[in-house]
């Protein structure tokens, strides 16, 4: 085994102690301190340095069936984490090496070393393979490219387009030649970071109207791609906009995940027959063999400004749960990170 640097008596980590109805409450939940693991053989021993919050944790904070499992109760939380590793009893792998893993919602992790990703601070920013070079990145890629079948000339909407996953779609279909990129975010500032920094053709605050009327107005010849991060008014507008043989990504239903009751679908739905939609889920487990093309292509547009994308990055663990609700109130702008 490598030789180990002086370490903290113990790690602090989140507990799940009850599954929320509704929206999630403090006493949902625990900053705990457990004992650090030192690495046995194959595994190692990292100091997260950034943390990620997703939507998509929402759902795993309840036990009903759904693509990935539950997170058990009274046990720590996972996450997307990017760290520093300061043991290690596997190869290839050492001491001083910076890796990707799902150990997150702690400050440090011991887990098998084919979980973990090697990645290069030197390369691009440790937080971006969190975001713009990592899952969420893959996602808006795969999800547009792949799921949505975008080709050039197509006319591209996206919900939760100041979000992570959303502004890096509408860049994309930008970059790939779309006659026309509209987004909605939950702020006139977002709007306008949407317009002049990310260069979406048109975009309108979802707050400041019904969703329907504004996409008709900033999209009078319809939309050919609809990529859906939030779901409810938004898809019903969207299903009503859409070309014939249209289709709709969905990626996420975030105006739901906090419902008690059960949510009513689009009422226009017969709309996906006479237009012949198609309307597709995308999960970024499905597309890992995308991600060689996606950093080929994407890394380049990163590195030379072409794709731009933001941050909002919260400082500590103690943080940690409360950025992750700040991403179901859209608190972010981009990428919402913790930073340990």
């Amino acid at each position: 085994m490598s030789d180990t640097p002086a370490l903290p008596a113990a790690s602090r980590e989140w507990h799940l102690l009850s599954r929320p109805v509704g929206w999630p409450k403090d006493e949902d939940f625990a900053l705990v301190e457990a004992e650090i693991r030192q690495p046995g053989a194959g595994e190692v021993l990292v100091r997260n340095k950034y943390l990620s919050v997703d939507p998509y944790m929402r759902g795993r904070m309840s036990d009903a069936k759904s693509y990935v499992a539950p997170f058990e109760l009274g046990k720590v939380m996972q996450g997307g984490a990017v760290g520093e590793v300061v043991a290690s009893a596997a190869e290839g792998i050492a001491v001083g090496d910076h890796v990707l893993h799902f150990g997150g919602w702690r400050e440090y992790a011991t887990f098998d070393a084919k979980q973990a990703v090697k990645v290069d601070p030197d390369a691009a920013p440790l937080s971006t393979y969190l975001g713009v070079l990592g899952m969420t990145g893959l996602t808006a890629y795969a999800g547009l490219l792949r799921v949505g079948a975008f080709k050039e000339g197509d006319a591209v909407f996206v919900s939760g387009a100041a979000g992570a996953v959303g502004g890096q779609v509408g860049q994309i279909a930008k970059l790939k030649g779309a006659s026309r990129v509209i987004g909605s975010a939950g702020s006139d500032d977002k709007v306008k970071l949407l317009v002049e920094e990310y260069g979406f053709d048109a975009a309108f605050n979802y707050k400041n109207g019904p969703v329907r009327e504004q996409l008709k107005q900033a999209a009078p010849d319809g939309i050919d791609v609809y990529f859906d991060n939030v779901g409810g008014e938004h898809l019903e507008a969207a299903i009503g906009a859409l070309n014939l043989r249209g289709r709709a990504v969905i990626c996420g239903m975030i105006s739901q995940y906090n419902s008690t009751e059960p949510t009513p679908g689009p009422r226009n739905m017969v709309k996906i027959l006479q237009n012949r939609l198609r309307v597709e889920g995308v999960l970024v487990g499905d597309h890992y063999d995308f991600q060689p093309q996606f950093v080929q292509e994407v890394g380049p547009w990163v590195a030379s400004g072409e794709l731009k994308y933001r941050e909002t990055v919260v400082e500590g663990i103690d943080n940690n749960l409360e950025a992750f609700l700040g991403v179901l109130r859209g608190d972010n702008t981009g990428k919402m990170i913790v930073k340990l």
